[in-house]
């Protein structure tokens, strides 16, 4: 998804670089949106996660003279992304710890049953560690390739592979009592 949008990001950069602050807007649009998805996932409160993408995309335009040409952007702005939700998790330990069931905005006309179950998976989703939860966010929410995903953590894509295969696992023990009741 995000490959064929390398070159295009590049040349945004550049015009950034060179002084068309206007750039960074299609970058913003192209991207808020999965990176305010990946903070709701790693974080589970709405304020919090548009908080951590809108500071992680401050951040990134801020800081734009250190982006190396080398990585794609994605990659770049989601490990400022990452460091921001470190950030605001650290800040969230003092605080009453989140309730499962306010980490999905309600929708009154959803089903009941349905809302129950989004609940049940957002909590399961938080529970699981961090390194295992941003591979399920990215890969799964974000839509990112086995190959995005291992770029934007740092990573192999064998390393990916095994985290979702042991995230899975883990979600699918934690999401049983679906099933069965």
């Amino acid at each position: 998804m995000y490959v064929a949008q390398h070159a295009d990001d590049l040349a945004l950069v550049k015009q950034c670089l060179a002084g068309d602050a206007g750039a960074f807007g299609p970058l913003v649009d192209r991207y808020q949106r999965v990176l305010f998805t990946v903070a709701m996932r790693m974080l589970g409160d709405y304020d919090e996660a548009a908080d951590a993408a809108q500071n992680a995309l401050v951040k990134a335009y801020r800081r734009l003279d250190t982006f190396d040409e080398g990585q794609r952007f994605f990659s770049w702005v989601y490990r400022i992304l990452v460091n921001e939700c470190l950030n605001a998790q650290r800040a969230l330990r003092g605080r009453e710890p989140l309730d499962a069931n306010l980490a999905i905005d309600r929708n009154p006309a959803d089903d009941f049953e349905s809302l129950e179950r989004r609940r049940a998976v957002q909590a399961a989703i938080l529970a699981l560690p961090p390194d295992l939860r941003q591979v399920v966010v990215l890969r799964h929410f974000g839509e990112l390739s086995y190959e995005d995903v291992a770029e934007a953590i740092g990573t192999s894509t064998s390393v990916v592979k095994s985290r979702l295969h042991t995230a899975r696992q883990k979600l699918s023990g934690l999401l049983e009592p679906l099933r069965t009741g």
